[in-house]
């Protein structure tokens, strides 16, 4: 019951980018918030959430709904949005009770060398991503912008690969490491839906989104936000030591740049992913001991 919970959290996302089912005249209904739905029902069933969580949940989304219904510019906007925002983070950071995340992986030695890793399967973090993406973030609506994108943005992936992995080696974070093991589909399945999407969504699609809109009268006011996105979510990673937070600077400067060049968070979720998974299976993961 908990891997279909996961399961249909993570085609719920998916879903994000279908069109609206029209039942009538006056109705459409999103195919994501019927997955969504089920997903929660399933936590539910299998123990990873309670109905104090359950709750959370839906108040997120009744916010997050209005956020996005509200008159642009306006005072209820700005307040509602900010009240999804410090929820996501509340949840991504795993701060709202009545979640219980199952471990997928526990104290896994990827190489000799590195340190053990444990991966968790993050409900309430992929939930944000999911809210976040489905009311509040821009999004590419047809398959001429999804290529548009990605026309903009491959060359900014493979410079924010090669930088960031590159300054990794430099500094004796990470050596090369190819390396295929049983987890590697796990772990590439979980990080996407469960972690990139949602961070993504956060600093890219609402923070450096409305970080640039209000600061949009000034001369550099898109390549303020865009630091600022950079540096947030290099700030984010401190738990991890000053050198994950260099490295997660890095990389936030070319998540944040793809994003200024498409205005779609769709690119920024595909280079984060990209980066994640060249380290994974061609570096040591997550770094040296």
């Amino acid at each position: 019951m908990s891997l279909l919970a996961f399961t249909l959290l993570a085609v719920a996302i998916c879903a994000v980018w279908l069109r609206p089912v029209r039942i009538n005249d006056w109705l459409a209904a999103p195919p994501w918030l019927g997955f969504f739905i089920a997903a929660a029902g399933c936590g539910l069933a299998a123990g990873v959430l309670n109905l104090l969580a359950a709750a959370a949940l839906g108040i997120f989304c009744v916010i997050a709904y209005f956020a996005s219904k509200a008159e642009e510019k306006s005072l209820s906007r700005r307040l509602l949005t900010i009240a999804a925002a410090i929820m996501a983070l509340a949840m991504a950071l795993h701060r709202l009770p009545g979640f219980n995340n199952p471990v997928i992986i526990a104290n896994l030695k990827l190489s000799a060398d590195a340190i053990p890793f444990t991966q968790y399967a993050n409900f309430d973090k992929g939930t944000a991503g999911l809210v976040l993406l489905a009311f509040l973030c821009q999004r590419a609506s047809s398959f001429t912008a999804w290529r548009d994108s990605l026309k903009k943005t491959w060359l900014v992936g493979i410079v924010t690969v090669i930088a960031v992995l590159g300054v990794a080696t430099l500094i004796g974070y990470v050596k090369p490491d190819f390396k295929l093991s049983q987890a590697t589909v796990l772990f590439l399945v979980t990080n996407l839906f469960f972690t990139v999407v949602a961070e993504e969504a956060f600093f890219r699609g609402l923070l450096q989104d409305r970080l640039a809109s209000s600061l949009a009268r000034f001369r550099y006011g898109h390549l303020l936000a865009l630091l600022c996105s950079a540096l947030l979510f290099g700030a984010a990673h401190a738990a991890g030591g000053g050198t994950y937070v260099l490295l997660a600077t890095i990389t936030g400067l070319g998540y944040a740049y793809a994003y200024y060049v498409t205005q779609r968070v769709e690119a920024p979720i595909i280079i984060h992913f990209a980066v994640n998974a060249v380290h994974f299976i061609g570096f040591t993961y997550p770094h040296l001991n």
